[in-house]
């Protein structure tokens, strides 16, 4: 049986590792005829996740690029050129520093401006860059941006990323409702994740703590993994959500239960 992907044209950023190559794989999975895997620094992962998806019949293409460069951001869409419109675009590219919220001192300026070029600046650029190409998809091109609950109750690892996932679930209502009907904008904000990413932020001591702290403390009892969080990303990008946008979906095992009821996310 046919997949939601299809046919389907995906672009996914920040793909050579952890959720970005579960989603990249998964959507491959499903049918996508082509992936465009981005990657920042390390080739050799990014071809790891070609090869995955290419076991599944998809077509890949990598594309080097850091999304807080808009020209990078134009090379990433243009290498969807040749297959005539994109599906699905994942904004996945993320960074952080880690530093207690408490320790002011701990967080410089520049600190903020480096977050925000990347996980709010980034993700506009793509969307800009790809909307044509969005457009022309045959039914209305998604955006899934990767935020975080730390974006909704101000968590996480530094108080520079929290506030710049709560940028940029803003921005993913006002794209929604700028760029309907042609292109659909949701994200998902996972909480922890078990992927290499807070191994090389934190350490593997910490991030052991960080898995045996989700699996004690969520009230699902689980440390999520990179498949766990693409499921959830896979839905919001596919026709199955064809009458969602602007939603931020959380998908963090429950951890948002535990703070003051959420007025508005």
């Amino acid at each position: 049986m046919a997949g939601q992907y299809q046919d389907f044209v995906v672009v996914v950023t920040g793909a050579s590792t952890g959720l970005g190559r579960a989603v990249a794989v998964e959507t491959a999975a499903q049918g996508a005829k082509a992936v465009v895997i981005n990657y920042a620094r390390n080739r050799d992962e990014a071809e790891e996740t070609a090869r995955l998806c290419q076991a599944h019949g998809a077509e890949t293409v990598l594309v080097q690029g850091d999304v807080s460069q808009d020209a990078d951001c134009r090379a990433i869409a243009a290498a969807a050129e040749r297959f005539g419109r994109i599906d699905a675009l994942f904004n996945n590219a993320g960074a952080t520093t880690f530093a207690g919220h408490a320790d002011m001192d701990a967080i410089s300026a520049e600190d903020f401006q480096r977050l925000y070029a990347v996980n709010v600046v980034g993700p506009f650029q793509m969307v800009r860059a790809a909307r044509a190409l969005l457009e022309a998809a045959g039914q209305p091109g998604a955006v899934v941006n990767t935020s975080s609950i730390a974006g909704v109750v101000g968590i996480g690892s530094s108080v520079p990323y929290a506030a710049s996932k709560g940028a940029l679930n803003t921005m993913t209502i006002s794209l929604a409702r700028a760029l309907a009907p042609k292109i659909r904008v949701n994200a998902i904000c996972p909480g922890f994740i078990d992927t290499p990413w807070f191994g090389k932020g934190i350490g593997e001591t910490g991030a052991e703590r960080m898995r045996a702290n989700a699996a004690a403390n969520t009230p699902l009892k689980v440390a999520s993994s990179a498949d766990d969080i693409a499921a959830s990303a896979v839905f919001l990008g596919s026709p199955a959500s064809r009458h969602i946008t602007g939603e931020t979906l959380i998908v963090d095992a429950g951890t948002h239960l535990g703070f003051a009821a959420l007025v508005a996310r």
